[in-house]
């Protein structure tokens, strides 16, 4: 491979993992109002699966919510996707916080919430009064973290630090 096409490969995985891009304060800002909102939601039933903290956000601790996904959504081994799902919403809310490889969390919350939608929710329907409760709020979770997903961070964000450092960087200095 050339060092052009390293080059060019290398800058879209930059621009993949820490693009953002500015249309100006009021959506930057929007966005770091959406960041914050998933990263509250998303650190909660994280911690809750994987912890046991904060009551109300589903099964408690690792080993309830493995019991839990081998029996409700069928999904085996129960262990595993119980980890999966935890280290994906907790460690997805912190970088929304943060701000950080928000593309990438953003994707991957986006599935959680699609696998939560096809394994738990599905089958109530879009119902807010039922036990337990429908999809709607997965759905409304879901399109949120695929906005941030495709649009980025923001400006107010680590993703966006880190590519002024990389575009400093890659800017040569003239020593005329």
């Amino acid at each position: 491979m050339s060092m052009a096409a390293s080059q060019r490969r290398s800058a879209w995985w930059t621009r993949m993992l820490f693009g953002t891009a500015s249309a100006g304060p009021a959506v930057d800002v929007a966005l770091l109002v959406m960041r914050i909102a998933l990263a509250w939601i998303f650190i909660d039933y994280g911690a809750a699966k994987l912890f046991g903290a904060f009551p109300g956000a589903g099964p408690h601790g690792i080993h309830q919510t493995a019991i839990y996904m081998s029996q409700g959504p069928h999904l085996r081994p129960g262990e595993f996707f119980a980890v999966l799902a935890g280290l994906i919403e907790f460690g997805g809310g912190i970088a929304m916080a943060l701000g950080l490889c928000t593309r990438l969390a953003g994707f991957a919350l986006f599935g959680d919430m699609v696998m939560a939608m096809i394994t738990v929710t599905w089958a109530t329907g879009f119902n807010p009064t039922t036990s337990p409760p429908g999809y709607q709020l997965n759905l409304a979770i879901a399109g949120l973290a695929l906005a941030a997903a495709l649009i980025g961070a923001g400006r107010f964000s680590t993703d966006a630090l880190i590519a002024r450092a990389l575009r400093r960087r890659r800017t040569p200095v003239r020593t005329d």
